[in-house]
């Protein structure tokens, strides 16, 4: 079978790759492209641990084709930090022990920036509905939602 080439962007950079028509985004991003980031937690679009944003969308990269790539801007987990310095959010889980086993981590933290970006400030009713997509298995989330509630609340400050 014939792959199909694909152009794209991935983190602000430009990108082409070649893939067959079944492969996923996931496969993609973590096989030819060795971003590592985004983790498969079910590959069945239930838990969140693949989350990327598509275009500013946030997408479940497993039920995604990669030939859906065509054209888009993708964001992964590897694109949070800028020039060596952490997102806030990713700061923030750091400095609150907001992760364990980190499988949903890079997910986590790229459905709340999703989450902060179209909503800067979320109620925790909010964050929390913002974050059903995404499963733990390891934490009770209250870390996980304080961290994402105290990062908004900075952020704020620090656009004023």
């Amino acid at each position: 079978m014939a792959k199909i080439h694909v152009s794209t962007t991935i983190n602000g950079e430009p990108l082409e790759y070649l893939c067959d028509a079944s492969a996923s985004m996931l496969d993609i991003l973590r096989g030819p492209l060795g971003l590592t980031g985004t983790k498969e937690g079910c590959g069945t679009g239930d838990c969140g641990a693949c989350s990327v944003t598509v275009d500013g969308r946030l997408m479940c990269s497993c039920l995604m084709l990669a030939v859906e790539a065509e054209g888009k801007q993708i964001g992964t987990i590897e694109g949070m930090a800028q020039g060596g310095e952490l997102h806030p959010l990713q700061q923030k889980f750091l400095e609150m022990a907001a992760l364990q086993c980190g499988i949903c981590t890079p997910g986590v933290l790229i459905s709340a920036r999703s989450l902060l970006e179209k909503n800067p400030d979320p109620t925790e009713e909010e964050v929390r509905f913002g974050l059903a997509g995404n499963l733990c298995r390891c934490t009770g989330y209250d870390k996980i939602v304080r961290a994402v509630m105290e990062t908004a609340a900075e952020m704020r400050e620090a656009a004023r």
